[in-house]
């Protein structure tokens, strides 16, 4: 049952209220920076939603990839679908997954026949990534009780290898049948070959679940009703085949209700990390030593926002805010528990910002599944999106069950950000019950889109429309390191400062996005440097280059060791 209102978090959701209103006579008076118009896709995310037993895989369905599948240039887009619950198996096409080509423009053409992508069970996630370095990106597919590894052939077609790849397993003989909500291709021993971890949420099942109620009426139970999971490391053997290390690398240790994960070297000492969001619980932060991970989370001042509460921590983007060259971290929860922001201070943990930043007051009453840290108005500091709804399916305390996404402006160097919602395009009459969400630059102009999807309307495909500044796109070729170039961290320097990204493919919820770094210029029209340091740990640099354009950087050889 919801627990009565502090006087506290009344007052901040009074304060949160008043400027929300505020927010809106303003945004009717001047001109956004950040704008989107909607185009719809039709794809309808079918999660087989009862309203006599609310089953926990029905509202936590969703994931999304953007992806350049049959490499012409443009991000095209996969859906992941849902299934029977009682069977987990696909029973209808309503149910299928669902692949569209990018044809130019904001066109997409539905081609999940030709590609052999319809899927089979109950697919909540889904994380792209080049585990074979053929230069076709390839697609892993989290599912309830049993996960998919498709191998991309290159001809327009995927096939299904999950059982040669050794990715078959999906009862753990100490927590039974697992969950998996999503995963993060990343590359942890440097070896050049991607490696796969995977985000397992609860124990459930059909034939024995807990059935919860609130004021007599069928409601989704709290992740306190279910049993914990642990996540997953599979090492890439390099043949086709992966070695599950769970237990060596020290992730079987640590048992949670995993809902997202992050990937970046967060100490910069070469070595990526792992952050972990968990349902009503600690998160998990996995330090890389090289041959494990040690899990530092309350260490590093990460596991819990500063109040001490368990949060609903949904998906997350790890990626430095600020340009200071140390990656933060951005998630999402529910309504009450706003959007939690942790500053690296380069020093081995974190500080939270939440408050000081202006968050705490723009997300109270909001309620959040997926942000991305990307510059949707190209002016050099990556913004933040959510897509927002609530978990309820009826009127949750303190909150619409359906709400509008939001983009938060980033201010810069004030460390403050704008919340902007109808003024950026996302109108009332949107409002949904939004899950996962990626991003990429669609038609080509040098503004980042974003699909997002939904438990009860089309897919909605925003096309950025921002009165933006110049670009840069920086397109990775691994030939040491992994193809995509995934770890690597680029440093990019203009007449107007330094900023820093790095090549991810996991962000928001149960989602992906596998592409070029998007850079923004603002003013500029080159940078004065752009430096990539590989997962290899070879250092590249390139001077005077000019913006506005997709940059394709082949790695280049590391340099003979000097007698």
């Amino acid at each position: 049952m919801p627990k009565p209102l502090s006087i506290a978090v009344f007052v901040l959701l009074l304060l949160s209220a008043v400027s929300e209103a505020t927010r809106i006579v303003a945004q009717q008076q001047s001109p956004s920076p950040i704008k989107f118009e909607l185009k719809s896709l039709p794809f309808r995310l079918d999660s087989d939603e009862s309203s006599t037993a609310r089953n926990v895989p029905e509202t936590m369905a969703g994931g999304v990839a953007v992806f350049d599948y049959n490499s012409d240039g443009r991000p095209d887009i996969f859906f992941t679908n849902g299934a029977s619950l009682q069977t987990l198996k696909k029973t209808s096409d309503k149910q299928s997954d669902r692949l569209y080509r990018n044809d130019g423009n904001g066109v997409f053409t539905d081609v999940t026949a030709q590609a052999g992508l319809h899927g089979r069970g109950f697919d909540s996630g889904v994380a792209a990534g080049d585990y074979d370095n053929d230069g076709h990106p390839d697609l892993f597919v989290m599912s309830v009780h049993g996960n998919t590894l498709y191998h991309n052939n290159g001809d327009g077609t995927f096939a299904d290898v999950t059982r040669k790849a050794g990715l078959d397993k999906s009862v753990d003989p100490d927590f039974g049948p697992l969950y998996g909500v999503a995963a993060a291709w990343v590359d942890v021993n440097n070896d050049g070959l991607l490696d796969l971890f995977v985000v397992n949420y609860l124990q459930w099942t059909w034939s024995d679940k807990p059935l919860c109620t609130i004021n007599n009426v069928a409601e989704y139970c709290h992740p306190r009703y279910y049993k914990g999971l642990p996540d997953q490391l599979f090492l890439n053997n390099g043949d086709g085949t992966f070695k599950d290390v769970s237990k060596e690398w020290g992730i079987r240790d640590h048992v949670g209700k995993g809902m997202g994960v992050g990937v970046a070297d967060f100490d910069l000492d070469g070595k990526p990390d792992l952050f972990v969001t968990n349902d009503a619980g600690y998160s998990f932060l996995f330090h890389n030593l090289g041959n494990k991970f040690e899990e530092i989370a309350f260490q590093a001042n990460i596991a819990l926002p500063e109040e001490g509460a368990f949060i609903s921590g949904m998906g997350l983007d790890f990626r430095d805010f600020d340009n200071d060259g140390y990656p933060d971290v951005a998630y999402v929860a529910l309504n009450r528990q706003t959007f939690p922001l942790f500053r690296n201070t380069g020093k081995g943990d974190f500080t939270e910002v939440t408050a000081p930043s202006g968050m705490t007051s723009e997300s109270l009453g909001m309620s959040g599944f997926g942000p991305a840290l990307y510059d949707f108005d190209n002016d050099g500091w990556k913004d933040l999106f959510v897509s927002r709804g609530h978990v309820s399916a009826t009127h949750p305390p303190g909150a619409e069950v359906k709400q509008p996404n939001s983009v938060f402006r980033n201010l810069g160097a004030n460390g403050k950000w704008q919340s902007l919602t109808e003024q950026a395009g996302f109108a009332q009459s949107t409002a949904a019950r939004h899950r996962g969400c990626a991003l990429g630059d669609f038609d080509g102009d040098g503004r980042i889109d974003i699909v997002a999807t939904s438990m009860d309307a089309n897919a909605e495909l925003w096309m950025n429309r921002s009165p933006a500044g110049h670009w840069l796109d920086i397109a990775l070729h691994g030939t040491k390191s992994n193809r995509d170039g995934i770890g690597a961290r680029i440093k990019v320097v203009t007449k107007s400062g330094t900023q820093y990204n790095h090549q991810t493919s996991s962000v928001c919820y149960a989602s992906s996005s596998l592409g070029p770094v998007h850079f923004g210029l603002g003013p500029e029209s080159k940078a004065q440097t752009v430096q990539i340091t590989w997962p290899s740990g070879v250092v590249q640099t390139l001077e005077d280059v000019d913006g506005d354009r997709i940059l394709k950087v082949t790695e280049t050889a590391p340099a003979a060791t000097p007698k």
